[in-house]
């Protein structure tokens, strides 16, 4: 049975901690499941890593022998998002370049929920946008852009197929030379 490594990397309190106990049960919290995917046996392990500040330089020490990350933000927190591009595309790009990433919109329940809405309007701010989160994808040449909801469930078992079949049928050559030279711009 192949094994493969998932790391979870994004702000403290996104929703990654939310994952229900069949996936992901924090220097690293991790959990490892017996999984199929397009009828072929995986063995996923899966590594939540602490996204607060206290743990940037211990959290890297989970990345060797990584298959492939999700880089996850709340759609319902501009901060998370703009952290994608200033902070975890950059730390995965210098301790672990050319290892695919999905970039993962986190309660999605949320987006539409009114009091969520207002409380965001209150500080000027508003959810995050499909095609907003599509284009930093493309921005950080993430294999996919994926949204999930861990209170509904909607979505959930499709980020954790995508990232096996990431690894299992990894992008063409061409867009990894483009997360390189993209890795080197943006780090």
């Amino acid at each position: 049975m192949q094994s493969i490594k998932c790391v979870v990397v994004g702000d403290g309190a996104v929703g990654k901690n939310a994952f229900p106990g069949e996936y992901i049960p924090t220097v690293f919290d991790n959990y490892s499941a017996n999984v199929m995917v397009d009828g072929k046996p995986i063995n996923l392990g899966l590594w939540d890593t602490a996204g607060q500040e206290d743990y940037d330089r211990l959290r890297p020490l989970s990345y060797p022998q990584t298959d492939v990350f999700l880089i996850c933000f709340s759609l319902t927190s501009p901060p998370s998002f703009e952290n994608v591009r200033t902070k975890w595309y950059p730390e995965i790009c210098h301790h672990a370049p050319n290892i695919p990433l999905i970039l993962v919109g986190t309660k999605l329940d949320l987006r539409e929920d009114p009091l969520t809405i207002e409380k965001l309007r209150e500080r000027r701010m508003v959810p995050i946008s499909y095609q907003q989160a599509a284009g930093m994808a493309r921005d950080i040449a993430a294999v996919r852009y994926l949204e999930c909801s861990a209170l509904t469930q909607k979505g959930l078992k499709n980020v954790f197929d995508e990232a096996i079949r990431a690894v299992l049928a990894p992008a063409p050559r061409e867009k990894t030379t483009k997360k390189q030279s993209k890795g080197c711009t943006i780090c």
